[in-house]
């Protein structure tokens, strides 16, 4: 669904697009869809220095996430009225057709006639006139087609359901098609929605300088709705939020954002003060982060990551809040280091994984992955927790998570590696909300109304 196309670098192309907010999402767009950004880092990279009013920062927003979520049903509706593949139209254009078709089918609350003229002014600002010419045609003719009732999803097939709730909640049909055998229809359709559904920002206190109770205080008194995590004794849910970087600015050491089901990590890992661990897969350091305020900044926490620029992401953020334990390094999990051998306490393997339990905050990951791709993973998973294994002390331990659902990456994963290494075991743990003892913890979103993720706490016999 995404692929890269020729054109303009993003610096060149910059001055094209106007200060707007429809200007501000086609150039966005072009960055995740053309360019291969991550919407979140592209959008807040270009926020940061616009001189955009607050409510054209929401409209560039909802523009953004909007059209990459709903991507695959908003080419179906284009393609009733384009004559030519999509992908022979101008990626500029495809990303303002896109932009303005989400406008006149989903945002109820911008006239038709706005959202047409507002995507021709657009165009003739990055084209030219037979472009413009063309844009009108097209958000003319979906107008008239909507209007006369031709733009509804083909009837159900017997045999294809996954075709229709493709459409119907913005997911690629493989993918659907795929979650239609285990969760059956009624929790695969739960899953999508709960995919399509608005993610809270979470933020984790950083209990070196503040408690929850008083960052809670501190956040309400600057405007924000927020209450305490029913999963994490760190986490905080935010209804509400004034400007984030105003927070950071007002509380700069206070909190690190990161998901509830990814702040349940850090405590099974049970890590002490003093003792020495080690964060295979660690960037952006977020539950590194964690480990080290359990750890009451006292001890060494090695962080690798096998890309350089994330392990500056590792540092600045240890510095933000102020922990001095953390030492990024350079890695390749996969490869042994002699000089490691059984001399931590703890190691934590947070494996690269497919990400299919965290679709919802990640908008363009469910039209990057291809079928063929959940292939990669357990075989790079395996090789990494065979090598963690081997850095573990005697009576130390090791606690293997991913953000997917997906049980070849999980369970079978774990499985595999249990049975080539019999001297290892799982050790049961306290479920997080139930207070029930399991042996691993799987959150499914459809169920358990939270990120899907993955975490499992192995020790040697």
């Amino acid at each position: 669904m995404l692929k890269k196309q020729a054109g303009k670098k993003p610096q060149e192309r910059k001055t094209n697009y106007p200060d707007t907010a429809r200007g501000a999402a086609a150039l966005v767009l072009r960055m995740v869809l053309d360019d291969g950004a991550y919407t979140n880092i592209a959008l807040n990279q270009y926020l940061r220095g616009s001189r955009l009013s607050d409510l054209d920062r929401r409209l560039a927003t909802e523009l953004v996430y909007g059209t990459v979520k709903a991507l695959g049903t908003l080419d179906w509706y284009l393609e009733q009225c384009v004559t030519r593949p999509l992908d022979k139209v101008a990626p500029e254009i495809l990303c303002i057709l896109r932009m303005s078709a989400y406008q006149l089918l989903y945002m109820e609350r911008i006239p038709a006639s706005a959202a047409c003229n507002e995507a021709v002014k657009l165009t003739r600002s990055v084209s030219h006139e037979g472009s413009a010419k063309f844009v009108n045609g097209v958000l003319r003719g979906l107008l008239r087609k909507q209007a006369a009732g031709e733009l509804s999803f083909p009837e159900e097939a017997e045999d294809d359901a996954a075709g229709y709730l493709s459409l119907k909640y913005y997911h690629p049909r493989w993918l659907v098609k795929r979650w239609l055998g285990p969760w059956g229809r009624e929790g695969t359709e739960r899953l999508l929605a709960f995919d399509n559904s608005a993610a809270p920002v979470c933020l984790r206190v950083n209990t070196l300088v503040t408690t929850r109770e008083q960052l809670l205080r501190d956040l309400a008194a600057a405007g924000a709705q927020v209450h305490a995590s029913a999963w994490s004794a760190d986490g905080i849910v935010c209804e509400k939020l004034p400007s984030l970087h105003a927070l950071m600015a007002a509380l700069p050491k206070h909190f690190y954002i990161q998901d509830e089901s990814s702040m349940l990590v850090a405590p099974l890992l049970a890590a002490a003060p003093g003792m020495r661990v080690l964060d295979l897969c660690s960037a952006p350091g977020g539950k590194t982060t964690h480990i080290a305020q359990l750890m009451q900044n006292k001890g060494e926490i090695i962080a690798c990551d096998v890309h350089e620029h994330k392990l500056e992401l590792i540092a600045e953020n240890a510095k933000r809040l102020d922990i001095t334990c953390i030492e990024p390094l350079l890695n390749d999990a996969t490869v042994e280091r002699s000089e490691w051998l059984g001399s931590f306490d703890r190691v934590l393997v947070d494996a690269p994984c497919s990400g299919m339990g965290v679709l919802r905050r990640r908008a363009e990951a469910r039209w990057r992955k291809q079928r063929k791709d959940l292939k990669l993973f357990p075989p790079l998973q395996l090789a990494i927790l065979e090598q963690a294994a081997k850095y573990v002390k005697d009576g130390g331990r090791m606690v293997y998570s991913t953000c997917t659902i997906e049980q070849s990456e999980n369970h079978y994963l774990v499985e595999e590696f249990l049975t080539k290494h019999p001297e290892w075991q799982r050790v049961p743990f306290v479920h997080p909300r139930t207070g029930e003892e399991v042996a691993e913890l799987q959150l499914l979103p459809q169920v358990d109304e939270i990120d899907g993720f993955y975490i499992c706490v192995l020790e040697r016999k």
